[in-house]
């Protein structure tokens, strides 16, 4: 049996071209805190955020074909939320009902699916 004691980190891919521009709608658009990286140790260009009580890491990649793989985070408002990413260009999308809980997703400009959500 392993004994799980918390998420530690998400980690999304951007296209190397791209990454300057993903470091600023997570910074910027998103709000997420900007965390150091060990960019020596790691050999690789990305970055890391700060993301609830774990770290969002976005490393390069190739981009890759639109999928259902996504992380989900848990807000207060998620109807602010939605008309926050809506003022700011972001497109969301509808899910599917689960009972008790509001949601809807979207993808960041690098097609990485998001979805945000409330429970009730």
């Amino acid at each position: 049996m392993i004994n799980y004691r918390r998420l530690d980190h998400v980690h999304i891919v951007v296209p190397a071209e791209r990454l300057e521009e993903a470091r600023a709608f997570y910074e910027d658009i998103m709000g997420l805190a900007l965390k150091d990286r060990p960019d020596d140790a790691l050999g690789d260009k990305g970055y890391w955020f700060t993301l609830c009580d774990i770290e969002l890491h976005i490393g390069i990649e190739p981009a890759m074909p639109p999928s259902i793989r996504h992380f989900a985070v848990e807000v207060a408002d998620v109807k602010g939320a939605r008309e926050y990413l809506e003022k700011h260009g972001v497109k969301t999308k509808n899910q599917s009902v689960i009972p008790g809980r509001n949601r809807f997703s979207f993808v960041d400009p690098f097609g990485n699916r998001i979805e945000l959500l409330e429970f009730l």
